[in-house]
């Protein structure tokens, strides 16, 4: 597989991808293969993400992992955030978990870029929900019970006690997102969000 000469998806300029953008990732098991999507890797997998998120200055404020690809959508925090080269180092990491189970990724990722009209907040918390409600749609859960699905959450570096599904976590993430947007993923705070 690795001599396959693979066509590579049109990508936008590397400047749409770079400081506060918006990116909805799409990451696929090669033949769409399921049976990795085990406790062992998710744990794996959020280690990862909190990783690449504090390296590359970004936050997730949604990701579900659906038993043959993974959704996530990136918030760029600083200027200097390159998602590019947050998504490539992000897919070698997780690469290796994923071989040790005999998986791999298909050779590249799908994004999309939101245009300002999809950043808006009533369209963009509408692209999340839509994102969590993929297992309801497949039947991995009950209609309505997306919520109780257990490979879908949010990952904002230095904050584990946002939870995607507490009543008040839409404006707890905004406010936490302009927190970090105005001091920087490094300087701690004593700040209460």
């Amino acid at each position: 597989m690795a001599n396959e000469q693979h066509d590579q998806l049109p990508r936008l300029d590397p400047g749409f991808y770079r400081g506060q953008a918006y990116v909805h990732w799409t990451m696929t098991i090669q033949d769409r293969r399921v049976g990795w999507l085990i406790p062992n890797f998710y744990y794996k997998f959020r280690e990862l993400l909190t990783h690449t998120a504090f390296r590359y200055a970004l936050t997730c404020p949604i990701y579900c992992l659906m038993p043959d690809h993974m959704h996530m959508v990136w918030l760029g925090i600083d200027d200097r955030t390159d998602q590019l080269k947050a998504s490539k180092y992000f897919r070698k990491q997780v690469g290796e978990p994923l071989a040790k189970l005999g998986y791999e990724l298909q050779h590249q990722p799908y994004d999309h870029v939101l245009r300002d009209d999809e950043r808006k907040e009533l369209a963009f918390t509408g692209l999340c929900e839509y994102i969590a409600r993929n297992p309801e749609r497949k039947g991995l859960v009950p209609q309505d019970g997306f919520r109780d699905y257990k490979f879908t959450g949010c990952l904002i570096p230095g904050y584990p006690e946002l939870n995607l599904w507490q009543p008040d976590y839409w404006p707890r993430f905004w406010r936490t997102y302009s927190f970090l947007r105005r001091n920087g993923r490094f300087r701690p705070s004593d700040e209460s969000l």
